[in-house]
């Protein structure tokens, strides 16, 4: 029997509304700006009360912003990174946990330490990656003496080169590897009973067929929240794409928004600022409220 405690009920939901209006003000504040005319966001102050020139904002931040074209390139940098993510997380944890080999736990734990170094830790490397991804593989020709004797035998020098930068590539590749990812399908994965991989082993399944037909339907609920989360993150990367894309015409709309951002004497025009803050936030917000309840099912959910 639950014991009915009014005090602490009520305790619990001034803690929880007073957490939801942190996260909620500077989203209102945004929204309040975004109203304004360029007096009225200058004038000093707060504006707490919305104004009348949210429509012609949204359409001057759309305009200056050329958000139209950065706009598909977010999307599809934030739908590759989240497919990309989905699948290498479940062939990693696969692997991980119905294939048996040796050093599979020194592998998940290697890949679950990554958790500890996000991408700025590893940026330089990354960069280094993806100005030339086949470097390493240069590299190693060059050490073992194969490219000196295949100029030496046939004049041809090899020159092993794959530039990313300022592409699609650049932008998605680097990304799709996830820790995250690979612990919570290892964790789903760890569940299924033993009975039922013996009965589609009996049945001449094999490990790709058991992954696809079995596997993955079982997983919908986990790859739902996975793809919420993977989404909300290649959608609101900022530094990687700044990076990788030296091209203004190939930015992200994270990018795109911080250069909009008032500098040095230019008119400090935060209403249209605040405007493009609201189209930017958009996708990754109507993902959430869309996807929410596949998403809490799926990392809350006991039974599969």
């Amino acid at each position: 029997m639950v014991e009915r405690r009014p005090l602490l009920d009520l305790m619990s939901h001034l803690l929880l509304l007073g957490g939801a209006l942190c996260l909620l003000a500077p989203i209102w504040l945004a929204f309040t700006a975004a109203s304004q005319d360029l007096a009225g966001v200058n004038s000093g102050g707060l504006n707490w009360l919305p104004g009348p020139h949210l429509w012609e904002n949204l359409q001057a931040a759309w305009t200056r912003g050329q958000l139209g074209s950065r706009f598909v390139t977010s999307a599809i940098v934030a739908l590759g990174v989240m497919a990309g993510k989905i699948l290498v997380a479940a062939l990693a944890a696969y692997a991980v946990v119905f294939f048996q080999w040796r050093a599979k736990m020194l592998v998940f734990w290697l890949i679950f330490v990554t958790l500890m170094l996000p991408l700025e830790v590893r940026i330089v490397p990354t960069y280094a990656v993806a100005a030339n991804a086949l470097r390493p593989f240069q590299a190693i020709l060059d050490a073992t003496g194969t490219t000196g004797l295949v100029e030496n035998l046939s004049g041809i020098r090899i020159a092993l080169e794959w530039r990313m930068l300022n592409s699609y590539a650049g932008l998605i590749l680097p990304l799709v590897a996830t820790a995250t990812g690979t612990f919570l399908y290892r964790q789903f994965f760890m569940t299924i009973p033993e009975e039922l991989v013996e009965a589609a082993r009996m049945d001449g399944a094999g490990p790709l067929r058991f992954l696809r037909d079995i596997l993955l339907p079982l997983s919908r609920t986990n790859m739902a929240a996975l793809a919420t989360i993977m989404f909300v993150y290649a959608w609101n990367q900022y530094l990687w794409p700044l990076l990788v894309t030296t091209d203004p015409n190939r930015s992200t709309v994270m990018v795109q928004l911080s250069r909009m951002v008032p500098r040095g004497d230019s008119v400090p025009d935060w209403n249209v600022v605040m405007a493009a803050t609201l189209i930017v936030m958009l996708p990754p917000l109507l993902v959430v409220v869309v996807m929410q309840r596949w998403f809490v099912r799926g990392l809350v959910a006991t039974e599969k």
